[in-house]
């Protein structure tokens, strides 16, 4: 059975995790990553990587386990009561890390603070209407529509503490893209979960030492955690092989070698959920960044379609990513709920094919276009824009790299700064590991009453995809929601709105005195780390 049929059952208990373990001894765990943690702010920012970290802070309703099953967290229990309904029953005893006593009331001011004008998680709160407060330890969360796999899509929810924040100054999210480095909740953090934030210095460290006080198990011997950005990918893996940090990631594909003869690390390597992609600005009337005056060339399925042509994605795969990646016809991994395999084919390599769609759309030439991308983000995310901008040279596009760290990168393209971008490289993992989240997030049309496409950063619009992103959500027959899934992946297939290009590996680098849980979505968590 799936993840995903096994969380929309009418009722869901949580599973009650007992008393903190307590460890034999202060064990100091040292990690880096090719980028830094963006916020600290729960609601500031929609990005795996940082919301992974905030998750060993902060907590939501629920959460997955060690097995990528989905449990209770502050929610021990939920129940869809009406069709538009949802009632939560919260856990009692808990404690945010300063003391103050967690209630119903700080559920409901987090669904209000996803809202505000800074925040990069408003896809999430358009999933519900309103919220009632029942009492303390019970919250109704009322849904637009009927919609059975809410709890699924509230994992990356987390609940900020009402009185810190309002005591703070910290009631709206950090505007992230903007700059706002006055807000408290961007350098400082009070949530709920197994570990607490010691120390934060942005581009260098952050800290976090174990919650004493913390209500669930924490299977790992872990006190303190020491988190440090290493952005180059040299000097990641020397940390690593040094015994400078215990685990680093992502390495990149080329060094497996290297670490597999190394003595006491190791690569840790596995398929991941996330599907690395571009995208095109469908939107404008004129390109930006381009020499194309008073019109927009990717607003013509011929050139996207000569894109999609031009690209070698077997070529990619071996010269790039060392054939470690998974080329792919398909926005979504297939660990993801209504993956088809009868869609997931791509057009062959076909230079020629693609020279003459360009010809036919009036480019016989070609054209100038601007490429965002980021440098440390996603496994060889640069290398692959390169490649890219390469092949896309043989059918006389000339792209224009513009490749940069993913603070500056995210702060230009997202819908905050207007998504400011005509060409761009992004990689999703669906949060719910169900196809919904894609539909709704990547392909709907954006900016409608329906608050959908959030991260559609080149506006591609089919407002068929927006009415089955729609039935999708509220759809329970299994059969007619998956014809559904796929109605919508062949439209944006026909249609390409994106070029999907592959699965990336999990990369990890990890060293032999640990134990990790290494997770599909590429998430760490701390609760099951151990240092032996």
């Amino acid at each position: 059975m799936s993840v995903w049929r096994r969380t929309l059952t009418t009722t869901f208990a949580g599973a009650l995790l007992g008393a903190t373990a307590c460890a034999a001894q202060a064990e100091t765990f040292r990690w880096g990553f090719q980028g830094d943690v963006q916020t600290m702010d729960p609601h500031g920012l929609f990005e795996t990587m940082t919301l992974g970290f905030q998750r060993n802070i902060y907590e939501g309703l629920v959460i997955r386990d060690d097995k990528m099953e989905m449990v209770g967290a502050l929610a021990q229990s939920w129940q869809n009561v009406e069709p538009t309904v949802w009632r939560f029953s919260l856990r009692k005893g808990v404690k945010f890390h300063d003391g103050n006593d967690f209630k119903a009331d700080d559920v409901a001011f987090s669904v209000e603070r996803l809202r505000s004008e800074g925040s990069d998680m408003k896809v999430v709160a358009a999933l519900i209407k309103e919220t009632k407060v029942v009492d303390d330890h019970t919250i109704d969360l009322i849904t637009p529509a009927p919609n059975p796999i809410l709890p699924l899509q509230l994992e990356i929810f987390y609940i900020m503490d009402k009185q810190w924040a309002e005591k703070n100054k910290a009631v709206e999210a950090t505007n992230v893209k903007g700059g706002d480095e006055g807000n408290y909740a961007n350098l400082n953090a009070n949530g709920t979960g197994p570990f607490m934030l010691k120390s934060r210095q942005s581009g260098v460290k952050t800290v976090l030492v174990r919650n004493p006080n913390y209500w669930g198990e924490i299977k790992g011997n872990v006190t303190e955690a020491v988190f440090t950005p290493i952005s180059q990918d040299a000097t990641r893996v020397a940390a690593l092989i040094s015994g400078n940090v215990h685990m680093a990631y992502p390495i990149p594909v080329q060094d497996w070698k290297r670490l597999k003869d190394a003595e006491g690390v190791k690569p840790l390597t596995g398929p991941e959920a996330r599907t690395i992609f571009l995208g095109f600005d469908q939107q404008r009337d004129e390109l930006k960044g381009s020499n194309v005056k008073g019109k927009n060339p990717f607003k013509d399925v011929r050139v996207r379609q000569a894109f999609m042509n031009a690209i070698n994605i077997d070529a990619i795969k071996k010269k790039v990513m060392r054939g470690a990646a998974t080329p792919t016809g398909l926005m979504i991994a297939p660990q993801i709920n209504g993956f088809s395999e009868a869609l997931n084919n791509r057009p062959s390599y076909d230079v020629d094919g693609a020279k003459k769609l360009m010809a036919n759309a009036g480019y016989n030439d070609g054209f100038e276009v601007t490429m965002d991308c980021p440098n440390d983000r996603y496994v060889n995310d640069e290398r692959i824009c390169q490649a890219v901008a390469s092949m896309l040279a043989r059918i006389n596009v000339k792209v224009n790299l513009l490749a940069q760290t993913k603070s500056k990168y995210f702060g230009k393209v997202l819908a905050q700064n207007g998504y400011d971008t005509s060409f761009f490289l992004l990689g999703w993992t669906p949060s719910t590991f169900d196809s919904h989240n894609p539909i709704s997030s990547l392909m709907a049309c954006r900016g409608g009453e329906d608050e959908l496409g959030a991260f559609n950063l080149g506006g591609y619009c089919n407002p068929r995809i927006n009415e089955l992103a729609a039935m999708i959500q509220s759809e329970t027959d299994q059969a007619k929601r998956q014809a559904m899934i796929e109605e919508a992946f062949k439209i944006h297939k026909d249609e390409v709105g994106h070029i999907p290009l592959h699965q990336q590996p999990l990369s990890w680098g990890v060293s032999e005195m640990v134990d990790v849980i290494q997770r599909p979505d590429n998430v760490f968590d701390l609760r099951y780390a151990v240092v032996k």
